[in-house]
C-alpha cells in the first residue's frame, strides 16, 4: 500500500525524536546539532526543520511525550475502583517500573537533561513534575482519612510522594530489566510510600 505524505511526515518525526534519543544516550541534549540528528537520520538539515524549530523544541517534544502516556496511566490506578492507599501505592509503583522499561530511554533522557539540559527543557520537565502532583493531591482528597488536610497539607504529601517516585525511576533505570535490584527498589518504594501515608492519615490540618 502506497504510504500518504501524512504517514511519511509522522514516520520521519518519529526518526528524529529516536535518532535524538540515541544519540543522548552517550551525550546530553545541550552537545546535540540539529546536523547530527539529520544525518542519523539520513535526511537533509532542512528537512529536520520541518517538524522542528530547533533542537530545544525537539527536546521539548521528548518531555511531553515521556510524561503522557504515564500521567494518564497513574490516573487510572489512583481512581480504579475506589481503592485504599495501599492498592493505590502497589498499583502506581507497578505501572511506574512497567512504564519506565518500555521507555527506558525517554526515561533516561528526562533523568539526565532535568538537571543538565537546556533551560526550557528543564523547566518543561519541572512543570511535568508539577503537574504530577498537582493531579495527585487533587486524588489524595478523595482517599478516606484526608478529608482533615488542608490543600496545603494535600500538596506538601504530593510532592513527598512524587519526589520518591522520581528517586524510583532513576535507580530502576541503574538496574537490569527483572533483576533482584529492580525488585529491591521496587519494594523500597512501596515501603516508604506506605510509611509515609501512615504518617500522613494521621495528621490533622485543625490542630
Amino acid at each position: 500500500m502506497t504510504e500518504s505524505r501524512v504517514e511519511r511526515k509522522e514516520r520521519t518525526r518519529r526518526a528524529i525524536l529516536d535518532a535524538a534519543l540515541d544519540l543522548c544516550e552517550d551525550s546530553t541534549l545541550m552537545a546535540l546539532s540539529l546536523r547530527q540528528v539529520a544525518k542519523e537520520v539520513g535526511v537533509v538539515p532542512t528537512a529536520f526543520y520541518r517538524h522542528f524549530d530547533s533542537i530545544e523544541q525537539l527536546g521539548l517534544a521528548l518531555v511531553e511525550e515521556s510524561f503522557v502516556s504515564l500521567r494518564a496511566m497513574m490516573r487510572d490506578v489512583r481512581r480504579r475502583n475506589d481503592p485504599g492507599f495501599r492498592e493505590v501505592i502497589d498499583g502506581s509503583v507497578d505501572v511506574l517500573v512497567r512504564h519506565v522499561r518500555l521507555q527506558e530511554r525517554q526515561f533516561a533522557f528526562i533523568a539526565r537533561e532535568r538537571f543538565a539540559g537546556p533551560p526550557a527543557v528543564r523547566e518543561a520537565i519541572a512543570r511535568e513534575i508539577a503537574l504530577f502532583e498537582r493531579e495527585l493531591a487533587t486524588d489524595l482528597a478523595r482517599l478516606p482519612g484526608t478529608d482533615t488536610w488542608s490543600g496545603d497539607d494535600l500538596r506538601v504529601v504530593s510532592n513527598l510522594i512524587v519526589n520518591a517516585m522520581v528517586a524510583t525511576v532513576e535507580n530502576v533505570l541503574t538496574a537490569r530489566p527483572g533483576s533482584d535490584a529492580e525488585r529491591r527498589f521496587a519494594d523500597t518504594a512501596r515501603t516508604q510510600l506506605r510509611m509515609l501515608m501512615i504518617g500522613a492519615l494521621n495528621w490533622d490540618s485543625t490542630r
